[in-house]
């Protein structure tokens, strides 16, 4: 299998505040000056109820978990060279719910992604936010998909935005989860294709940057750590038109 360079001008969809690292931190690494957005990254009110996550990594308010999570995620994007970005959205935990049309509103209304020549995405494998990040996302880069090409219809000419598809770190490792996703794709009339990028030598640095994720580490089994620092996973996209039966 063909090893590709790592993209530029790229933007890594994040559905939590270490999701990106955790399922993308080679390729971060490798790309240089990567943009990284974080969908459900809005802070909660400070009188907003603890959830038990929260409470199990010892803060005293949803409001103080989020800032420092916020806090260890510009530090470990900045040990690999990317820079975060914060959706005003709030995590599932916090008892806000979005439409997936609103997620896509707000994701799209980002300068950097607008800019950005590759977008890498989650596969939404697991967690109600992760699935909303991945519908979201589907449905932001599906004209392009169903366009011969991807190339813009009013400029043939301009380069198309690509768009990938990540497994999800620790979620993918429980049975079945992949292939689901790629069954679900299937039904939609997309073919998925593996790309394979040349980035295993930026594995030490990846985990070193994982280190700074220190209220979440500890709330993780062994075996999910290990699937942190398993390879990383793509996948591409292509339209080939939905079953007739």
């Amino acid at each position: 299998m063909t090893a590709f360079h790592a993209p530029e001008r790229m933007t890594v969809l994040s559905p939590h505040l270490d999701d990106a690292i955790f399922s993308c931190g080679c390729l971060i690494a490798a790309g240089r000056n990567a943009n990284v957005l974080t969908v459900f990254a809005g802070l909660p009110s400070p009188e907003a109820a603890l959830p038990e996550w929260d409470r199990a990594a010892g803060f005293g308010s949803a409001r103080e978990a989020v800032l420092s999570r916020r806090h260890e995620d510009a530090r470990a994007l900045g040990q690999l060279g990317g820079h975060p970005l914060w959706l005003d959205l709030l995590d599932s935990q916090y008892l806000r719910s979005y439409t997936v049309e609103a997620i896509a509103a707000r994701i799209e209304a980002c300068q950097v992604l607008r800019e950005s020549r590759t977008v890498v995405a989650p596969m939404g494998l697991f967690h109600s936010d992760h699935i909303l990040a991945h519908a979201a996302s589907l449905l932001l880069c599906w004209p392009a998909l169903v366009m011969e090409g991807g190339r813009d219809a009013e400029d043939p000419a301009a380069e198309p935005q690509r768009w990938l598809f990540y497994e999800d770190a620790i979620y993918r490792r429980l049975p079945g989860l992949v292939q689901s996703r790629l069954a679900a794709w299937q039904a939609e009339g997309l073919v998925a294709t593996p790309v394979h990028f040349a980035t295993a030598p930026f594995l030490p640095r990846k985990m070193e940057a994982v280190n700074a994720y220190a209220s979440q580490l500890p709330l993780f089994s062994a075996e999910q750590i290990a699937d942190i620092g398993a390879p990383e996973r793509y996948w591409s996209l292509t339209f080939a038109g939905r079953s007739q039966t």
